[in-house]
């Protein structure tokens, strides 16, 4: 540095040569942002973080701008059906234009022959996933984002851990910014008795080629012996489950899931554990007897949608789009966070202005403050078009769920935000029977019958509009 102060050509020349290096860099960002294909709010916010605030918006995007990125993608098994599919005619499937558009988005097609029980409650997402787990004869497969470090989350790793003690394969997926507090040391017992346990996508381990802190693994799926499947919205902690009620619980909504589907779930969870674990694939598809397909004929029909940075569309956006185009009677759209694209609030508005019953339900409050501020502006525009919105209260609500003219239903982990629909790996179930769309009304409905209507926001100060402005121009970002 002295040598630098003594010679001012030298220390011009190393100040220039580090602007060229900025400009050049963020050149390169600005091109492979455009390169993405993003949503045009999503780049335009990210264009302004990288080009007016380079010293902030570049490390930014270094550390959480990327979306389907292509070398990091292309080490892990796409999500791809294993199962024979039957050749739905116009005939058999009631929604064969919807899922069509969502398999030729990346989804695997419609299986009948499922069984599908709703889960409602925190208590009962708990005795499901402890009974399924006692129950296992030969494997327990389980992807979440968050294990909390609680009364359920020790709960649950006492269990698994006896599980593995008595001969069951046990593997337990992590994500690693939802559990980031989970250490090595909680869940030693399952290790410790022969389970395996891995985390998703480390974001500090830079020596690691498969490692981002963008990118997060949003699926909550548990497979018992490979044909048992839970999967919603619901954590593997103390808000959202537990063995007895609690006020502090937040309202959240899954299914228990027997048949060809569960498989299909199997699958995604396979291909996201050997990608994490860097085992390889074909050992642990090996390990799936191949006469466990014919086990249950259930009547429910479901198309598995697993969506994210593996697939090569956005099947769970797509398939939205198409259901909300396609409504004729009603939407029911039941979410935690409420942050659409252009596309999605824009056939909300024309599908209320036409005379479609569109109703909405989102918490009064949610546990992210910023994201309450982002979709004032959102709500605001769909009661003006004539859209019900409705306020879960008291507590938080976390369910999601997608319901139209009563004959199809989508439910899983994802948000109605962009984040989901665009960045995170997520998965979901579009519904095709009707018997079982009619058990997701019944419980959507039991909700609104205890939410209260939305009002007209009022004119706030500077500050709120300010923030409400702000929160919006970070939607696409959150």
């Amino acid at each position: 540095m002295d040598e630098l102060q003594e010679h001012p050509f030298l220390q011009g020349a190393l100040s220039h040569l580090l602007t060229v290096a900025g400009f050049l860099l963020a050149l390169f960002l600005v091109a492979r942002l455009m390169s993405e294909k993003r949503q045009p709010g999503n780049t335009f916010a990210w264009l302004l973080g990288i080009i007016l605030v380079p010293y902030l918006g570049v490390p930014l995007y270094l550390l959480f701008g990327g979306r389907k990125l292509r070398r990091l993608m292309a080490r892990k098994t796409p999500v791809e059906p294993t199962l024979p599919v039957a050749d739905f005619s116009p005939g058999h499937h009631a929604n064969r234009p919807i899922a069509r558009a969502v398999t030729r988005a990346g989804a695997a097609p419609p299986l009948p022959c499922n069984d599908l029980q709703l889960i409602t409650t925190g208590e009962d997402a708990y005795r499901q996933l402890v009974a399924c787990i006692q129950s296992a004869r030969h494997h327990i497969h389980i992807t979440t984002f968050i294990l909390g470090r609680d009364d359920t989350g020790r709960r649950l790793v006492a269990l698994l851990a006896a599980r593995a003690r008595a001969g069951v394969k046990v593997r337990l997926l992590l994500d690693s910014v939802g559990s980031m507090f989970v250490t090595r040391r909680f869940v030693r017992p399952i290790i410790e008795a022969g389970g395996e346990v891995q985390w998703f996508m480390p974001v500090l381990r830079f020596s690691s080629r498969r490692s981002s802190a963008n990118l997060r693994s949003h699926r909550k799926i548990a497979v018992i012996d490979h044909s048992t499947a839970l999967i919603g919205g619901h954590n593997l902690a103390k808000n959202y489950m537990g063995p007895s009620p609690s006020d502090a619980r937040w309202a959240d909504f899954g299914t228990l899931i027997r048949g060809p589907a569960a498989i299909l779930l199997n699958d995604v969870f396979i291909a996201d554990w050997c990608f994490a674990s860097h085992q390889p694939i074909e050992k642990i598809r090996a390990e799936v007897p191949p006469e466990i397909a014919a086990q249950v004929c259930g009547p429910a029909e479901l198309q598995v949608v697993a969506s994210g940075p593996d697939v090569h569309g956005d099947p769970l956006y797509e398939a939205l789009v198409a259901m909300i185009q396609a409504a004729d009677k009603s939407i029911c759209i039941i979410t935690p966070y409420f942050i659409p694209d252009e596309v999605l609030q824009r056939s909300l508005i024309v599908k209320a202005r036409s005379g479609v019953a569109v109703t909405l339900l989102v918490p009064e409050k949610s546990n992210h403050p910023i994201t309450d501020f982002a979709r004032r502006h959102y709500l605001r525009e769909l009661r003006e078009a004539g859209v019900t919105v409705k306020l879960h209260s008291p507590g938080m609500l976390h369910s999601k769920a997608t319901i139209v003219d009563g004959s199809i239903a989508l439910y899983g982990s994802a948000n109605f935000d962009l984040r989901s629909l665009f960045v995170n790996f997520e998965i979901g179930v579009l519904v095709h029977s009707r018997a079982e769309v009619g058990e997701i009304s019944a419980w959507a409905d039991s909700l609104l019958a205890k939410a209260t209507h939305s009002p007209t926001t009022p004119k706030r100060p500077f500050t709120h509009n300010l923030l409400e402005d702000l929160s919006r121009l970070l939607a696409p970002l959150l």
